[in-house]
């Protein structure tokens, strides 16, 4: 993807549909970088197994990094946490670190009930895969969309588990 346009050096973040793995991608680091520089005291990431999301990746952690501060939250809401472990190495050390400020809820997708969306939720901002399959979806700044995802997300919590601990400590 090509270098995102700054304002003020702050990453710019995409409005609109978007279509294609490399356009989500694209979407999460946008995300991940404007994060610091609009100050927002809270993240929301949820997805069924984050498996094609670019956690891992060297940037991401030190966009992570960046935006990690004293009164920060960063929620994630999965139906499994294994596969953040196996693919996303450098984003396990980070979570780990940071736990005072990471929480992680289990929410089972079992018949019938709910799954949890593939989205990213801020204060002022949003990004939702509405087909993950296909990685098309909508992202922006829509108040009504935002506040229609927090509730959706709100729901995954209420009903979910404590997950993804940052140690396991034996007897």
């Amino acid at each position: 993807m090509p270098d995102e346009p700054k304002i003020d050096d702050a990453p710019v973040l995409p409005e609109g549909r978007f279509d294609g793995r490399e356009a989500f991608e694209g979407i999460v680091r946008a995300a991940l970088a404007a994060a610091a520089h609009r100050g927002w005291k809270e993240l929301v990431f949820s997805d069924p197994d984050f498996a094609d999301w670019p956690l891992g990746e060297r940037s991401s952690i030190e966009a992570l990094k960046a935006w990690s501060a004293s009164g920060r939250r960063f929620v994630l809401l999965a139906q499994r946490f294994d596969v953040i472990e196996r693919v996303h190495a450098r984003f396990v050390p980070w979570r780990r670190m940071w736990d005072h400020i990471v929480e992680c809820r289990m929410v089972r997708g079992e018949a019938g009930s709910q799954v949890v969306p593939s989205a990213i939720w801020t204060p002022d901002w949003f990004a939702h895969r509405i087909d993950p399959e296909r990685s098309r979806g909508l992202c922006g700044a829509d108040p009504r969309a935002r506040r229609e995802l927090r509730e959706s997300f709100d729901e995954s919590w209420r009903v979910g588990r404590p997950a993804f601990p940052a140690s396991t400590l034996g007897l």
